[in-house]
């Protein structure tokens, strides 16, 4: 059950959040005595307890923000999917006078990095933290959440009985463009290739993208469609023959598996059938895909100012935030070939 916040004790008590954290904290100079009682009450009736952590935070703070990955991303190469975010994270840190400090240490035998250590939250040490990685302990994120610790997670997550204030690529509008970019170039017949990730990034994807299938009245048969992973010889044997002109891939591994089987079958793209990515950067070695790209740079400073919101007014509501993705033009998506509406015929 959520705990009740300073923002409920003044909704019931009929006066201002400030009013309320005045009392709460002793300060009752020229607060009439009536007003007092009744946030009083209110504060016995909700069972709030002043946040301690919070109140410190914003009378104590220093100025240092912390980033928590869940799983070790520093040391990979410039490509690394977390680059760009951590650019974005320490660009706008420093530009608003902040220092970040890197929580680095795992404390378990399977590499995964905890934020507990015998009971004790390690990102005290930081006003706030911004946390990312795609193996996020959901139980960890529920205690911080349940501590009134301040932070910012990049990319949605769903924590039962916790509110998780999330910074979240717009993955269901960005994937509902592409298709109906597709649409728009005349495809009607599509494919889905579904990888085995199941998180909530990917559900959005396929949220956005079954959304644009349904609205715009395409067909798609395929058995990514259908939730099933991967791509197998006998459905690209399927593909080969069959009325489809347009493939949605989840990420560019598969694309490049349906690439390797079209060129076996004696079939290219775009020439033959049309391949647009949910998951890309625009700039792929060898080939120029048509893609989602996500900001990331520009998603890692809108969470340092949201987490600076946050340090700075410890008691308002968390909030998410939808961040829209760009759509990339590359060399893999053409207008349905003469061979493909043929083959239809």
């Amino acid at each position: 059950m959520k705990a009740p916040r300073q923002s409920d004790v003044a909704r019931l008590a009929g006066v201002s959040q400030s009013a309320v954290s005045r009392v709460v904290s002793g300060d009752i100079d020229r607060i009439p005595e009536e007003t007092q009682e009744r946030i009083r009450a209110a504060v016995k009736e909700l069972g709030y307890v002043p946040n301690a952590a919070a109140r410190n935070l914003r009378n104590k703070r220093n100025r240092l923000l912390g980033v928590h990955t869940f799983e070790a991303v520093f040391p990979h190469a410039r490509e690394d999917f977390y680059f760009e975010f951590l650019l974005g994270i320490e660009e706008r840190a420093e530009e608003i006078g902040y220092d970040l400090v890197l929580f680095t240490s795992t404390g378990t035998s399977d590499g995964r990095r905890r934020i507990y250590r015998d009971g004790t939250n390690r990102l005290n040490l930081a006003d706030g933290t911004v946390l990312l990685g795609a193996a996020t302990d959901r139980e960890e994120l529920a205690r911080l959440w349940h501590d009134g610790y301040l932070f910012v997670h990049i990319g949605r997550r769903e924590v039962p009985g916790a509110e998780i204030p999330c910074i979240i690529p717009d993955y269901v509008s960005a994937a509902d463009r592409l298709v109906t970019s597709l649409a728009e170039r005349g495809h009607r017949h599509f494919a889905y290739l579904r990888s085995g990730i199941e998180q909530e990034a990917y559900a959005d994807r396929r949220a956005g993208y079954r959304k644009a299938i349904e609205r715009l009245g395409l067909q798609d048969r395929s058995p990514g469609f259908r939730g099933e992973p991967e791509l197998t010889e006998e459905w690209l044997d399927e593909l080969a023959s069959g009325p489809e002109t347009a493939v949605v891939a989840e990420n560019i591994g598969l694309a490049e598996h349906l690439r390797t089987g079209l060129a076996a079958r004696g079939l290219s793209i775009p020439a033959d059938l049309s391949v647009a990515v949910l998951e890309g950067s625009g700039d792929e070695p060898g080939h120029r895909w048509d893609c989602l790209v996500i900001p990331r740079k520009e998603i890692g400073r809108i969470a340092i100012d949201a987490l600076v919101a946050r340090v700075e007014n410890p008691e308002e509501e968390p909030v998410s935030q939808l961040v829209a993705c760009d759509l990339v033009a590359g060399e893999t998506v053409a207008a349905p070939s003469i061979q493909k509406s043929r083959v239809k015929e």
